[in-house]
């Protein structure tokens, strides 16, 4: 790519547990482009609030905290704690947090030679104007299953009818929020993964994007 090329920006969007996280790092890989989990930034912002022992419910300082958090390098295993994720939870629903970390989503997606973003509103909110927009999906049983696969490797003692039951009102929570829920934007790609393996998956979804690089 040139100096003088636009960078490229690919918004990737979907429900938890359907794949939009690995074929956002794969193709991130591929492409030679920078990758962001933006819902890593909302538990970053969680993490510095409790290391400093500042009140979750207020959200002037969860602003100010938003505002200086470094996206570069975000640490997935140290922010997967579930504590953290609880946190960030209380979190990501002030406006005032949402906004700072909208503002510094886009300027690391605008910066050469561009970069692939996934969480809930992508397509929609961050980056509308990505040259190509994905939206992962997978029925709740699937993304169930996958999900418990991943807890049961660590030791917890969760069911399957229990991790199914946090997808399910996690899904019915972040497609009915008020502000950027989670749905398709405006002329993104469906891919279902429910009956797809990752290889599968990857490959359909390059093949989409590298369509749309070409037609610029």
């Amino acid at each position: 790519m040139s100096a003088a090329a636009s960078p490229i920006i690919i918004a990737i969007d979907g429900p938890a547990a359907s794949g939009k996280g690995t074929l956002a790092r794969r193709l991130a890989a591929t492409l030679g482009l920078r990758h962001l989990d933006t819902g890593l930034t909302y538990r970053a912002v969680a993490q510095a609030m409790l290391q400093a022992g500042l009140p979750l419910d207020n959200q002037e300082l969860a602003a100010e905290v938003a505002r200086h958090i470094e996206l570069a390098g975000l640490d997935r295993e140290a922010l997967s704690d579930h504590a953290i994720g609880e946190a960030a939870s209380q979190v990501a629903v002030m406006g005032a947090v949402r906004e700072a970390l909208v503002d510094a989503q886009r300027r690391f997606a605008a910066r050469p030679p561009g970069a692939v973003l996934d969480g809930r509103d992508i397509g929609t909110v961050v980056c509308p104007n990505a040259i190509v927009k994905l939206f992962v999906t997978a029925s709740p049983q699937i993304r169930a299953g996958r999900r418990f696969d991943e807890v049961s490797r660590t030791g917890s003692d969760l069911t399957f009818e229990q991790v199914l039951d946090d997808i399910v009102k996690r899904d019915e929570r972040d497609m009915n929020r008020d502000d950027s829920p989670l749905k398709p934007a405006q002329g993104a790609h469906l891919i279902d993964t429910s009956e797809m393996d990752i290889e599968t998956a990857f490959r359909t979804a390059l093949a989409i994007v590298e369509r749309a690089i070409e037609a610029g």
